[in-house]
């Protein structure tokens, strides 16, 4: 297989460990070791405390696949397999795709998501995201038309990065009720599950709703907690699932011991984590929302409804990439222009779930003004 090289990561490659302030990464503010073995119940410590760092189950430590399974309403820990996020991806496309399929992926996406099939030898056919009455919106007409005899899979992923968007429910049913009249797969990347903005708009659990659907799910957004390096896949299709079980002995081969124990820790204590992780989203949002409003004429906001990220538009003459490359020389500080995306326009993402945002939006602010 031929994969291109993956723009968001080397992009973060070269700025992420050298700038003072990253206004762009899509994962929340990180734990530290003592902040989440604090939360640690007696039987968390215990196994930390007497844990070997030997081999661990391929499907994942029994208690870790339990609390995973609490996501979901009609699965249970049978039906997990606990992976590294980007694995799950790997896994879940090489297990089920096969060259000369189609599949329909919602745009703008993270980078594996359209490119793992495509170096597959699958047809990506784009379904994207526009901009409407000052909001991003879907068109379920575009998806309905871009079904063939050839389509495998539907790739979707909310709430959404980088935009933020958030389809109503009937809109997320309807999408599930198609992708089981057309007897495809539905990979649903919830990796951002649990930060709606508002919790009543929180969607069920694709694969909670359709047996052909695969939900990836995770720690490394939500939970702060990407150093973990620890998801899973969960699905009530039996056949898939013993797919990815045999794909991953050539993958990982099993978790890493110390980071199932320590999601398990951040697992049991979700609420008290993810709680704390939306209530900052929610002050940068407000911080962000006030200064593209004080800068229209440079800005398009676009508000999101869930994640911890947003894309707005740059509305200046010259190209975003440049804009961002020239923030970076001169404030230190980072954006992510939407190019990495592979996606048209003068967009770019700004992400919400640092506790330094204030102080990189306030050098943001600054150089606009000196422009």
């Amino acid at each position: 297989m031929n994969y291109r090289e993956f723009k968001l990561e080397r992009y973060f490659a070269r700025y992420e460990f050298s700038v003072r302030y990253l206004l762009s990464p899509s994962d929340c503010e990180s734990l530290s070791m003592q902040e989440l073995l604090a939360l640690a119940d007696q039987e968390c410590m215990e196994l930390w405390h007497n844990l070997k760092l030997g081999y661990t189950e391929s499907s994942g430590h029994p208690l870790l696949r339990d609390e995973a399974a609490a996501f979901y309403r009609e699965l249970t820990a049978r039906d997990m397999l606990i992976v590294n996020p980007e694995e799950g991806i790997f896994i879940a496309m090489q297990s089920l795709l096969e060259a000369g399929d189609e599949v329909i992926v919602l745009e703008p996406s993270y980078q594996s998501l359209r490119e793992i099939p495509r170096a597959l030898g699958c047809r990506v056919v784009s379904w994207p995201l526009t901009v409407r009455e000052g909001r991003w919106q879907l068109d379920p007409e575009h998806l309905k038309a871009a079904f063939t005899p050839r389509t495998r899979m539907v790739i979707v992923n909310f709430p959404h990065n980088p935009t933020g968007f958030l389809p109503d429910r009937k809109a997320f049913l309807d999408l599930l009720a198609l992708a089981e009249e057309k007897d495809v797969y539905l990979f649903s990347d919830e990796i951002y599950r649990l930060l709606e903005h508002d919790p009543s708009d929180r969607l069920p659990a694709a694969a909670d709703c359709y047996h052909r659907a695969i939900s990836l799910g995770g720690l490394s957004k939500s939970f702060g907690l990407p150093g973990l390096r620890l998801g899973w896949l969960a699905t009530r299709d039996e056949s898939a699932r013993q797919k990815f079980v045999l794909m991953k002995d050539y993958t990982s081969i099993c978790g890493s011991a110390p980071s199932e124990i320590l999601g398990i820790i951040a697992l049991r204590a979700k609420a008290q984590i993810v709680r704390e992780k939306l209530a900052l989203i929610l002050e940068n949002l407000k911080q962000a929302r006030e200064l593209f409003s004080r800068h229209e004429q440079m800005f398009q906001w676009l508000e999101p409804r869930g994640g911890s990220t947003a894309f707005p538009c740059l509305r200046a003459d010259h190209a975003v990439d440049q804009f961002c490359l020239e923030l970076v020389k001169d404030k230190n500080v980072m954006l992510l222009p939407g190019e990495v995306f592979d996606f048209p326009g003068n967009y770019f993402r700004i992400g919400l779930g640092r506790k330094n945002f204030a102080e990189g939006l306030a050098l943001l602010e600054q150089f606009i003004q000196n422009r």
